[in-house]
C-alpha cells in the first residue's frame, strides 16, 4: 500500500491550512494509519498526528477524520474514545464501526451519552449482554427498540424481562422483543398477556411456550376469529396460524387434541392435514367418514400418538351427535360435553392433558351452573 501522504501535504498542514484543506489532510491520515508499509518510527508519527487533529477546533476536520478512521484496526484506542465522546457528527461513525472500543467505553457513553449515541450503540455488531444490560437500563425507547431488532446482538433473560417491564405500554418495543429470533420461555409467557392479539398468534408459532399457555392463546384467538371473522378470511387466518406453528416445531399434538377437546374441529382438521401434508378437503373426508379406517389412516400419517386415538374419535363422535340448540351458553355446554365424555372414558391422556381439561372443563362449568 502506498503512501497517501505526501511531503507537501505535512508541509500544508504545518502552514495551519485553511479547515477544508486539513478536513481533506485528516482523510488521508485515516488511510495512512492503516498502511502497512509504515515502519515503527512512521507509525507513530502518523498516530501522532491523528491525535493532534482530534483536537482540532474544527468539527469538519474531526469529521473527516472519524469517517476515515471507523473502521481503522491500528488507531490507538485515547484517539477512538476522544472522538466516541465528540459531538455527534464526530462521535456516530466511530460509534457505529469501530472495534477498538471496549465494552467499558461504550457502557460509559450510553449511560451519559444522548440518545443519537445510544441508538447507535444499539445496532452495533455482536454487541455484548452487559452493554444491552445498560442499554435496557438507560437507554431511549428508540435505542431499546433498535437494540431488540438488531439479532447479532447479546441479551441476557435479565435484560429481557426489564426491558418487558420497562416499555409496558410501548407497543413498538413489545413488538421487536416479540420477533427476536430467540426467546426464553419465561419472556415468552410474560408477553403473552401483553401484546396484540397477532402478536400472541407469533409467540406461539415462533417460540417456545408451555403446552397449556399454547393451547390457551390458541384457543382464545380461534374464538375472536371465529365471532368477528365469516368465510374465507377466517380461513386465511387458520392456515397462516398452523402453517407458521408447524414451521417453527410448535404444532404438538397435545395442542392439536386439545383444541379438538375444546370444540374447534376446524383447527383439528386443518393441523392434521398439515402434519400429514395432505389436502385439508381430504382431511376433512378421512376424519369425516363413518369407517374406522380413514380417521387411523390419517392420523397414523400425522405422526399423532396413537393411545390419543380412541379419544380423539370419541371427541369427532360426539360433535357428529351433538346440536347446538341455539340457547344460552350453547357453546359452553357443548364443550362440557366433549371434555366430560373423554375425561370419562379414557385415563391415557397423559397427566398434563387431563388437568388442562379438568381446568377447562372448570372455567366451562362455572358460568352455565
Amino acid at each position: 500500500m502506498q503512501s497517501t501522504l505526501t511531503q507537501a501535504d505535512v508541509a500544508k498542514l504545518l502552514a495551519e491550512p485553511s479547515p477544508a484543506v486539513r478536513a481533506e489532510l485528516a482523510g488521508k491520515l485515516g488511510l495512512e494509519i492503516e498502511n502497512p508499509n509504515l515502519n515503527e518510527n512512521e507509525a507513530a508519527l502518523a498516530q501522532d498526528i491523528v491525535r493532534l487533529m482530534a483536537k482540532d477546533v474544527e468539527a469538519s476536520v474531526r469529521q473527516a477524520l472519524a469517517q476515515n478512521l471507523r473502521n481503522a484496526t491500528h488507531l490507538p484506542h485515547d484517539i477512538a474514545l476522544k472522538l466516541a465522546n465528540d459531538i455527534e457528527s464526530v462521535a456516530l461513525p466511530i460509534l457505529e464501526s469501530s472495534q477498538v472500543l471496549t465494552d467499558a467505553d461504550l457502557i460509559q457513553i450510553v449511560s451519559s451519552g444522548g440518545a443519537a449515541k445510544q441508538e447507535v450503540v444499539a445496532g452495533r455488531v455482536g454487541i455484548s449482554e452487559s452493554v444491552s444490560d445498560v442499554l435496557v437500563t438507560a437507554g431511549s425507547e428508540k435505542a431499546v427498540a433498535k437494540l431488540m431488532d438488531n439479532v447479532t446482538a447479546q441479551i441476557s433473560e435479565k435484560s429481557l424481562t426489564k426491558a418487558v417491564d420497562r416499555f409496558a405500554a410501548n407497543e413498538t418495543v413489545k413488538e421487536k422483543i416479540v420477533k427476536r429470533p430467540t426467546l426464553p420461555p419465561t419472556v415468552t409467557e410474560r408477553l403473552v398477556t401483553m401484546v396484540a392479539e397477532s402478536m400472541r398468534d407469533y409467540l406461539v408459532a415462533h417460540h417456545q411456550v408451555s403446552p397449556s399457555v399454547a393451547a390457551d392463546i390458541v384457543l382464545q384467538s380461534r374464538e375472536r376469529t371465529i365471532v368477528g371473522l365469516t368465510g374465507k378470511s377466517s380461513t386465511e387466518e387458520l392456515e397462516k396460524l398452523i402453517a407458521q406453528m408447524h414451521e417453527n416445531k410448535r404444532l404438538t399434538p397435545s395442542l392439536v387434541i386439545r383444541a379438538l377437546c375444546m370444540g374447534d374441529i376446524a383447527f383439528f382438521e386443518m393441523s392434521i392435514a398439515v402434519r400429514a401434508n395432505v389436502p385439508v378437503v381430504n382431511a376433512r373426508i378421512l376424519i369425516h367418514d363413518a369407517g374406522q379406517l380413514g380417521l387411523k389412516s390419517l392420523y397414523e400419517r400425522a405422526e399423532m400418538p396413537m393411545e390419543f386415538l380412541p379419544a380423539v374419535r370419541t371427541a369427532i363422535d360426539i360433535l357428529h351427535e351433538t346440536e347446538m340448540d341455539g340457547g344460552d351458553h350453547d357453546r359452553e355446554r357443548f364443550r362440557a360435553r366433549v371434555i366430560e365424555r373423554i375425561l370419562t372414558q379414557y385415563e391415557d391422556l397423559g397427566a398434563d392433558n387431563v388437568d388442562y381439561l379438568l381446568s377447562k372443563l372448570g372455567d366451562i362449568v362455572k358460568p352455565i351452573a
